[in-house]
C-alpha cells in the first residue's frame, strides 16, 4: 500500500474545496473530535461547583481521557487493519456519542470521569483513522487532503474551548450533549457518504508500536516529548483554575491559545526549521515554553492570561517538530512509529492533570508551574544529550514533511 504522506507528485493538482461528500463528512466529524480535547477547559470550575468536587477531582477528566487514549494507541492500528477504515470510524463515533451523552447526565464526578474515559477510547479510534480515510477518498492528491485535515485540526483545537464556553455558560452539562449531537450527525453523514476503504495489505499487531520504540532515535523523541507533554497539559488542564474566570472569558482565552497553536504549528514551525534546523528550533522553543509557564505561575492575573495565550505558539512549534522527528527518525512504518511515540507521550497528558492539583495541595499554587517549567527544560535536555540519535532525522527529512507530519501526531 502506498504511503499517503509520500505522494509529492500529485501535490497541488486539485483544490481543497473540490472534494467528495465523503471527505467533507469525515473532515467535519474530525473538527468535532478535536473540539473534544479542549471542550471542558472553560467549564472545569463550573463542573467542580456543580458536582461539589475539588479541582483535583475535576482534572481527572483529562487523566482518564488521555490514559485510555495512550493505551488505545496499541489497539487502533490492530482494529483498523482488520475491520477497515469506515467501520473503525463508525465504531469510534458511536462510542463518543454514547459516552459524551452519558457524561452530560453524570450525577457525580466519578461517573463523569468514567464516561470521559469511554469518550477517549472512541476519540482515539476515530482520530487515528480519519486522516488515512480522508487521504484515500480525497480528490486532488494527498496535499489537498492533508491541508483539509490540518484545517479541521486547527479549527477543532481553537473552537473546542469556545463551544464549551458558549454552551457551558448555561449549564456545564450542555457541552457534552452538544458534542454527542454533533457526533451523531457525523455518524449519519459518514454512514451515508463514505464507502469502505481498502484494508492494508499487512495487518498491524498489538506489539508493533512497542517494538518500534526499540529504536534509539524514536525512543529519544518519545522521552523528550513525554516531559514536554507534562508541561503542555499542565497549561491546558490546571490553568483554568488559576485564571478562575467565567466560561465566556476562559473560552476566549483558550480560543486565542488554540489559534496561535494552529498558526504556529502549520505555518511558522516549518519556516523556522528551514532557517535554523529542527533541533535548534525544538530546544529553543522548549526553553521559551519553560520560561513562559514560570512567569505564568508567578505573574499577575493579566500576566497569566497573556502567558497562557502565548504558550499556544510554543506548543504549536513543538508539536510540529516532535512529530516530524518521531515519524522520520526510525525505519518503522509511519503509523507504527506514530503509535509507539503517542503511546509514551499521552501518558504524560494523563499524569499532568492528576499531579498538578496534588502538588498545589502539598505546596502552593505556584509550584505546579515550577514543575512544568522543569519538565519542559528536561525535554530540551534530552534533545541536547541525544542529539546524535536525532541528527539524521533533523538533517535528512525534507522540509515538506514538516507540514504533513504536524497532522499525524493527532492522527495516530
Amino acid at each position: 500500500m502506498d504511503d499517503p504522506f509520500d505522494k509529492g507528485a500529485d501535490a497541488g493538482s486539485g483544490s481543497i474545496l473540490r472534494q467528495p461528500k465523503a471527505v467533507w463528512a469525515t473532515a467535519g466529524a474530525s473538527v468535532v473530535a478535536f473540539m473534544g480535547i479542549g471542550l471542558v477547559d472553560p467549564i472545569l470550575p463550573s463542573i467542580a461547583k456543580g458536582l461539589d468536587a475539588t479541582a483535583g477531582q475535576v482534572s481527572l477528566l483529562f487523566t482518564s481521557y488521555f490514559l485510555i487514549t495512550a493505551i488505545a494507541m496499541l489497539v487502533t492500528g490492530f482494529v483498523s487493519s482488520r475491520i477497515g477504515g469506515k467501520k473503525t470510524l463508525l465504531l469510534g463515533l458511536a462510542l463518543v456519542v454514547v459516552f459524551a451523552g452519558l457524561a452530560g447526565t453524570s450525577g457525580s464526578v466519578g461517573e463523569l470521569v468514567g464516561f470521559r474515559a469511554g469518550w477517549g477510547l472512541g476519540n482515539a479510534l476515530f482520530v487515528s483513522t480519519a486522516l488515512a480515510v480522508i487521504v484515500g477518498a480525497a480528490a486532488g492528491g494527498s496535499a489537498a487532503a492533508i491541508l483539509l485535515y490540518e484545517s479541521a485540526l486547527g479549527l477543532g483545537m481553537a473552537c473546542g474551548p469556545l463551544l464549551g464556553a458558549l454552551l457551558g455558560n448555561q449549564s456545564w452539562r450542555y457541552p457534552f450533549f452538544g458534542t454527542a449531537f454533533l457526533m451523531a450527525i457525523g455518524f449519519l453523514c459518514i454512514t451515508v457518504f463514505l464507502k469502505e476503504q481498502p484494508k492494508p495489505a499487512q495487518k498491524t499487531s498489538l506489539l508493533d508500536p512497542l517494538k518500534a520504540l526499540g529504536h534509539g532515535g524514536l525512543a529519544s523523541a518519545a522521552a523528550s516529548s513525554f516531559f514536554y507533554n507534562y508541561t503542555f497539559f499542565t497549561v491546558l488542564a490546571f490553568t483554568p483554575f488559576v485564571l478562575n474566570m467565567t466560561p465566556y472569558k476562559s473560552g476566549a482565552v483558550f480560543f486565542a491559545w488554540g489559534v496561535l497553536l494552529a498558526v504556529f504549528s502549520v505555518f511558522v514551525a516549518p519556516r523556522l526549521q528551514a532557517r535554523f534546523g529542527s533541533l535548534k528550533v525544538l530546544g529553543g522553543s522548549l526553553v521559551l515554553l519553560a520560561a513562559d509557564v514560570l512567569v505564568l505561575g508567578y505573574g499577575s492575573h493579566t500576566t497569566a492570561i497573556v502567558c497562557t495565550i502565548l504558550s499556544g505558539a510554543f506548543i504549536g512549534v513543538n508539536n510540529t517538530v516532535y512529530t516530524e522527528l518521531a515519524l522520520g527518525v526510525s525505519d518503522a512504518p509511519r503509523p507504527v512509529a506514530s503509535a509507539g511515540y503517542n503511546f509514551v507521550r499521552w501518558f504524560a497528558a494523563a499524569a499532568a492533570p492528576f499531579f498538578a492539583p496534588k502538588i498545589e495541595g502539598w505546596s502552593n499554587i505556584h509550584i505546579p508551574f515550577v514543575v512544568a517549567a522543569i519538565t519542559a527544560a528536561l525535554g530540551a535536555l534530552v534533545v541536547l544529550v541525544r542529539r546524535n540519535a536525532l541528527t539524521h532525522e533533523a538533517e535528512e527529512l525534507e522540509p515538506r514533511h514538516a507540514t504533513e507530519d504536524s497532522v499525524a501526531v493527532f492522527a495516530n
